[in-house]
């Protein structure tokens, strides 16, 4: 991917679209027909709009560099906040139908507890994914003097990181907003969530891998810098 302004911004498109449709569609769930601790596995469908914000700043750290990657999370932010208050204030506008605005917060109202689960996960996540990444990317760089095995970093990276997204987003949403983490019933039906969401989420990161080498082709680092051989995709 060449390394220009223009492709940045677009990057950085595609990271808070992901995140902001993420969040609107996180209501859907989808059943797995797989059980863990003989509760049904259900994912959300932000599944897998979220595995694309952190394609996403890996792609833009590998070739901008971290202060970069760290910007995107930072406009993500501003994009999901200014979504949720534009959501917010089309609900409380007069509605000319009854069951036009039952369905419409039926889909779009903001439940809070998960707004707040989500940003928290988010934040979490993304800062430790860009964290990880580029400390492992550094050490193997010194070693090694290339980026040939870049498969490292960009899978270690998200598949740790949404391991604290998980964890903090359903631990909030559902183990303090529904109250189950202090319902010994229902802890297994927390930690069947999280493990099985997980384990969806790190299929994914994997699958992403060889989208991340086609978009970060021709990046070669030497000792002292790192030079980019542009070409078109």
């Amino acid at each position: 991917m060449k390394k220009t302004a223009e492709n940045l911004i677009l990057l950085n498109i595609i990271f808070t679209v992901g995140l902001v449709i993420s969040n609107v569609v996180t209501a859907k769930l989808m059943y797995t027909g797989v059980s863990l601790f003989g509760n049904p596995v259900t994912l959300p469908g932000a599944g897998v709009c979220y595995a694309f914000t952190f394609l996403a700043t890996d792609v833009i750290g590998e070739i901008w560099g971290k202060k970069e990657a760290n910007k995107a999370v930072i406009f993500g932010l501003v994009g999901q906040v200014f979504a949720s208050l534009l959501i917010l204030l089309t609900e409380h506008l007069p509605a000319a139908d009854a069951s036009m605005q039952e369905t419409y917060v039926r889909l779009l109202g903001q439940n809070w507890v998960f707004v707040v689960a989500s940003l928290a996960g988010y934040l979490i996540a993304q800062k430790w994914d860009i964290w990880i990444f580029h400390t492992i990317r550094s050490k193997y760089i010194a070693k090694h003097g290339d980026t040939k095995h870049r498969w490292i970093w960009n899978n270690a990276s998200t598949m740790t990181s949404q391991i604290l997204d998980t964890v903090v987003f359903i631990g909030i949403a559902f183990g303090l907003g529904f109250g189950w983490l202090f319902q010994a019933e229902m802890r297994p039906v927390l930690l069947s969530m999280m493990i099985g969401q997980y384990l969806f989420k790190m299929m994914l990161a994997a699958l992403d891998t060889p989208i991340f080498y086609l978009l970060t082709k021709g990046i070669t680092r030497g000792d002292d810098e790192i030079q980019l051989e542009e070409f078109s995709i």
